[in-house]
């Protein structure tokens, strides 16, 4: 499970960094009007990764606690990245977005999102396994 976990988070990682260049070649922050906050623009996918380097510490260590570190990240992330589709979302399917946003498609947008929340259950599911050996 804990590769599954590590297939699923590197999915959900390509999906985000697409709609990260895809919003930096729009404008990015750089729009007059945009609904996402910017630390909120760069700290989503800086604790998604730090939790992913985490992830692959335990894979290598075999440390039970790392699982539950990774999982902590990824409930910051899923927190921010809720905030970043909520904004997104505003009007059903991103059609009043602002700026950069307004340039996301909303299969990637629902594909990221998916991909995130089976990474989330598979994280908390082998966290709890490997808790219990």
């Amino acid at each position: 499970m804990e590769f599954a976990a590590l297939g699923a988070w590197i999915l959900a990682a390509g999906a985000g960094g697409y709609l990260l260049v895809i919003w930096m070649l729009n404008g990015g922050r750089s729009t007059k009007v945009t609904r996402f906050p910017i630390l909120v623009v760069v700290g989503h996918p800086l604790a998604a990764v730090g939790g992913l380097a985490v992830w692959i510490a335990y894979l290598i260590t075999g440390h039970a606690g790392y699982t539950w570190v990774a999982f902590a990240a990824l409930l910051v992330v899923v927190l921010q990245g809720f905030m970043l589709f909520t904004r997104w979302l505003v009007g059903g399917g991103g059609r009043h977005a602002r700026g950069a946003e307004q340039a996301f498609p909303a299969a990637a947008v629902a594909i990221h999102g998916g991909v995130a929340v089976t990474t989330v259950v598979l994280v908390f599911l082998t966290a709890l396994q490997v808790t219990r050996a």
